[in-house]
């Protein structure tokens, strides 16, 4: 039984480390998530689009609720 746990358990991190770049990227509202995703499911088993994935996961997030400046007429 505690084999079983301790297997289930060593899985559960396994996979929440493959899918860290995505759970980085949804937690900080990165403009770009979905693409980092997509990335992360369809190539991240390759390790160097993982570390790619992981990066792009903490770039800049752009803020799209700023507004431009208004221009007088």
């Amino acid at each position: 039984m505690i084999d079983t746990l301790l297997i289930l358990f060593l899985m559960v991190l396994a996979l929440a480390g493959y899918a860290l770049p995505t759970i980085v990227a949804w937690q900080r509202k990165h403009h770009q998530a979905t693409a980092i995703f997509v990335l992360n499911m369809f190539a991240g088993w390759s390790g160097v689009c993982w570390v790619i994935a992981l990066v792009w996961s903490f770039t800049a997030v752009r803020n799209d609720t700023q507004s431009l400046p208004e221009v007088s007429p």
